[in-house]
């Protein structure tokens, strides 16, 4: 049977569950590593048996079978050549927690901190906690055996495993626990290698490389499931696991120890263990510097050039306190911080999070990549070993940022690998890396697996006598050698299937000038390495990446997904033109969050005007890309028949054929356009501004307030939106801004900042429009006037895209960087105060291009200022411009307004005002929920 009859076969028994377009294969060839494998195909098992098919079929016709759960493997073992299963999709439910015994049994595809929100009420967690942890599924935990900074205190996933339930390579289910005679030939196997495990294995904690046999010699327990924990599915297929909890401590206190660098502080180490913390973190000052200059600023620290992050317990806050002191009197630290506060502790712990994010860039700004990212060594030998490495990393010209759980001996670090242009410099240092470790009698992985990354270096690290005992194991659960080839047992060469090797570049050609990623497409694109952040729900944190993976959880929708396309097109193997890039694209809202979420700073927005603007570029496109990517031109047209274009819109039987006919979805209401645009009112008026802003525009008089000219005039962007639909919230802030004593202005003529332009990807249009803005602005900017936006899209535009679009002109960066929102000019001001509305309930909606690009800060603080409780909804209100109102797209915009406009709306109730600054914002909530929302502009004036 051929490979394609195998597919065809597998779609007959499972249906649906089985993918193996063009579309599904390139999203599911990589994971978090530096690998990429074309899967023949994408299986979504809806129950054990579906597991059990695709396995037989696979087996039967010789097609590998890999396992995957969220795909964050760093090492490239959730990749393969045929069957790619992901269990994250549908077996994903916590089967039982049992609170008395502190156990759970998860299906593979359980998200780690879904199990540990649910043992949260019952004052229990699952121990090991990897920083990936709200996206990791138990199954990828367990295949990798998986740890985190509070593994010295709760141990490895290894720890926790009582009992597995699994489908061995030859398709038997087995449950396995602490009885070798569950697998023929088990019991034999390991009693004739006794010496072996004895000897070669389990010689310290983080020994993770190879299997864990240690578990196997009958002083350990004769540990069956513990051994298979770390096997990176070479071995079975996990159908469930029972796993053991442990009690959340009562009360934590966390101790900052700063030293003169990181090699120190490891020298430090066993004194810092003496005191039985719950976690021992360590970062280096250059990723402190990564994280101040990201944020701008950086929690306190004690003196130092590294620094350790122990975290103590107790039954009562005075005991956690009383060992935090014991702890910063027995070290030989230069300076010390004990933090009891959760909030301050809290901002501490997000410096270690936020430089694991940047540590994907060198300090100079240059893509870093893993490969040699979880190395481990006996934490006594650790302070030598990262000065060894230091030489080494020099020796070899490569640079990266260091960090990761120095209580275990296990270091992090991405550097800047010569993947791309000199794969051969890459295989060199990775030897010369392994044999460094080794001296130092360490492992080549502390708790990422060594997958395709390093299963070649194996040999470098155990005998031949250890490695046969690898292949006899696999042997028994996989003769055939089905489950994950490649992997520890006759590895894959470390530099074949590399991503980057020989990837072509793809300069810049009259779209976005990429000039963070020196211009060329194929480098933005592969700024996404996997890490998955995006398929993680984190609104919790303020995360408002990625709206249409939340409501779908396919990976077709997250971030990653479509970058994985993107990467297949940048490399040649798909055009521009393709279904697939047209799919993955399709329910991209253009909303920028991956710009600011993502920790890699990928930018699918950007990549989305990119590819649209390559496949139509001088071709006929979408109806909707005229409709609505050309509404700033007939709203320029009906607003000088506002009344007449009001009542052809208000005509049901005509509003429905209208958006038909536009590509618009006919569930669509048509906002309504203002009596007199505001534009005309102020021509009207010849530009004497209004002494007062009441609630409607009509009730405005044309008197003149009198206003300073020690101050330089502020530019007003009159944007298409607020122009045409809602001029009040423009003269609401020209009265704020006449108030500070500023002359108002607006552009001399009707100027645009093209941004549905971009977001259709008419980029040609979009620079000519933004030329023209430029043109109008130059002067104004060039005086250190200041341009003051209202719509958050369009200011966003002006401050990002702007540049990005026109590199050429120097007058776009000095355009931008005098953009503000209305919250930003207003806390420039020194002697301005908001007026207070203590004990006021807000609900607020911020722009997801102004979270992106400009921030809410500013806008936080104004509202805390004036006491207000303040409801911050996280998350895209799911209308986003002209993507929720494109036909096919209404009931995904509603999904993702459920998953936060709408349920925010529904909490707060009817009595609490609705802040939302973005046009499409108000006219969502104003569509789907009824609700009238208004601009911060509007609600200053009403106090």
């Amino acid at each position: 049977m051929t490979k394609d009859r195998v597919v065809q076969a597998l779609s007959g028994r499972l249906g649906d569950v089985v993918d193996a377009s063009e579309r599904r294969r390139a999203e599911y060839s990589s994971d978090a590593s530096n690998y990429r494998v074309l899967p023949r195909a994408v299986v979504f098992p809806r129950s054990d048996e579906d597991v059990a098919v695709a396995l037989e079929l696979a087996r039967d016709n010789g097609l590998p079978v890999t396992a995957r759960g969220a795909g964050t493997s760093v090492a490239g073992n959730a990749i393969g050549p045929g069957l790619v299963l992901d269990f994250s999709r549908h077996l994903n439910r916590i089967l039982e927690l049992d609170p008395e015994a502190r156990v759970a049994k998860v299906q593979p595809g359980v998200v780690l901190s879904e199990l540990q929100r649910a043992a949260r009420p019952h004052g229990l967690r699952f121990g090991p906690d990897p920083s990936t942890q709200n996206r990791c599924t138990l199954g990828g935990m367990i295949g990798n055996n998986a740890c985190g900074p509070r593994a010295v205190a709760w141990g490895r996933t290894s720890d926790t495993v009582r009992e597995l339930r699994i489908l061995d390579g030859t398709g038997t289910e087995r449950t396995l626990a602490n009885d070798p005679a569950v697998l023929p030939g088990l019991a034999e196997f390991t009693a004739a290698n006794l010496a072996v495990l004895r000897t070669g294995l389990g010689r310290f904690e983080r020994q993770a490389s190879g299997y864990g046999l240690e578990h196997l010699l009958p002083e350990r327990g004769s540990a069956v499931a513990k051994a298979f924990v770390g096997s990176e599915g070479t071995c079975g297929l996990l159908l469930d696991a029972t796993v053991e909890l442990v009690a959340l401590p009562k009360a934590a206190v966390l101790t900052v120890l700063g030293y003169p660098d990181i090699a120190t502080a490891a020298d430090n180490v066993a004194a810092v263990l003496a005191c039985r913390p719950t976690a021992v973190e360590g970062i280096d000052a250059r990723l402190v510097d990564a994280v101040r200059a990201h944020r701008g600023t950086v929690a306190e620290l004690p003196r130092g050039g590294g620094w350790l992050f122990v975290e103590t317990s107790g039954e009562t806050p005075a005991e956690a306190l009383a060992v935090a002191e014991r702890l910063r009197r027995s070290v030989d630290a230069l300076d010390s911080r004990i933090v009891t506060d959760p909030a301050a502790a809290a901002a501490l712990w997000h410096i270690r999070a936020d430089g694991a994010g940047l540590a994907g860039r060198t300090p100079d700004g240059q893509p870093a990549w893993p490969g040699w990212e979880d190395a481990a060594v006996p934490p006594e030998r650790l302070g030598a070993y990262l000065r060894d490495f230091a030489d080494l990393t020099a020796e070899h010209g490569v640079d990266g940022l260091l960090y990761g759980h120095i209580g275990d001996g296990c270091i992090h670090v991405r550097l800047d690998l010569p993947i791309a242009d000199a794969p051969q410099r890459f295989r060199r240092f990775l030897f010369d890396a392994a044999e460094l470790v080794v001296r130092h009698g360490g492992s080549l992985s502390g708790e990422h697996g060594d997958g395709r990354a390093r299963s070649e270096l194996l040999s470098l690290m155990y005998s031949r006598d250890v490695l046969d005992v690898f292949a006899g194991y696999k042997a028994l659960f996989d003769p055939a050698g089905v489950l994950n080839p490649g992997v520890l047992v006759e590895p894959r060469p470390i530099d074949a299937d590399l991503r980057l090797a020989g990837l072509p570049l793809l300069p810049a050609s009259g779209g976005f000038a990429f000039p963070h990623d020196h211009g060329d497409v194929s480098t933005a694109v592969h700024r996404c390495v996997g890490v998955g952040k995006c398929r993680a729900d984190t609104r919790a944190a303020g995360g408002f990446m990625c709206p249409s993976y939340l409501a779908t959880k396919d990976e077709k929708d997250s971030t990653r997904g479509r970058a994985r396309v993107l990467q297949e097109v940048v490399r040649g193997a798909l055009p521009w033109s393709s279904d697939a890039v047209a799919e993955s694209l399709d329910l991209c809202l253009s909303c920028k969050a991956c710009r600011s979420d993502c920790p890699a700073g990928v930018d699918v927005a950007a990549y989305k005007a990119e590819a649209l603007y390559r496949r139509y570029r001088r071709r006929p496109r979408p109806i909707d890309h005229y409709s609505l990517g050309w509404l700033p031109r007939w709203l320029a047209l009906a607003t000088r028949l506002p009344r007449t274009a009001n009542r052809l819109a208000g005509n049901p039987v005509l509003r429905r054929i209208g958006l038909r006919a536009a590509g618009i979805d006919p569930r669509r209401e048509v906002p309504r356009l203002a009596d007199r645009s505001f534009r005309r009112m102020w021509g009207d008026l010849g530009g004497v501004v209004p002494p007062a802003v009441p609630g409607r525009v009509g009730d405005i008089s044309s008197t003149a307030t009198e206003v300073g000219t020690d101050r330089p005039d502020v530019m007003l962007w009159v944007d298409t939106f607020t122009d045409a639909f809602d001029p009040e919230i423009a003269w609401a802030a020209v009265r704020l801004v006449q108030s500070l004593g500023y002359r108002v202005r607006i552009p001399g003529r009707r100027v645009c900042c093209g941004l549905t332009w971009i977001s259709t990807g008419q980029l040609d249009g979009a620079r000519a429009r933004l030329r023209a803005t430029v043109d109008a602005l130059d002067e104004h900017v060039r005086g250190g006037g200041i341009v003051l936006g209202l719509e958050p899209s369009c200011t966003a535009v002006l401050r990002s895209d702007l540049p990005e679009l026109l590199p050429e002109d120097p007058r776009a960066a000095a355009t931008a960087e005098a953009v503000r929102t209305l919250a930003e000019f207003l806390a420039e001001q020194p002697n301005w105060q908001p007026p207070p509305s203590q004990g006021r309930t807000v609900v607020v909606q911020p722009h997801c291009h102004q979270h992106a690009i400009m921030g809410f800060d500013a806008d936080r603080q104004l509202l805390a200022t004036m006491g207000i409780n303040v409801t911050e909804i996280t998350g895209c209100c799911g209308l986003a411009g002209n993507f929720g109102m494109q036909r096919d797209h209404y009931d995904i915009s509603v999904a993702i307004a459920g998953n936060g406009l709408l349920s925010a709306l529904r909490t707060a109730g009817q009595e609490s005002v609705l802040l939302a600054d973005g046009f499409s914002c108000r006219t969502q909530a104003a569509h789907l929920a009824g609700r009238r929302a208004r601009h911060l502009a509007q609600f200053l004036l009403e106090q």
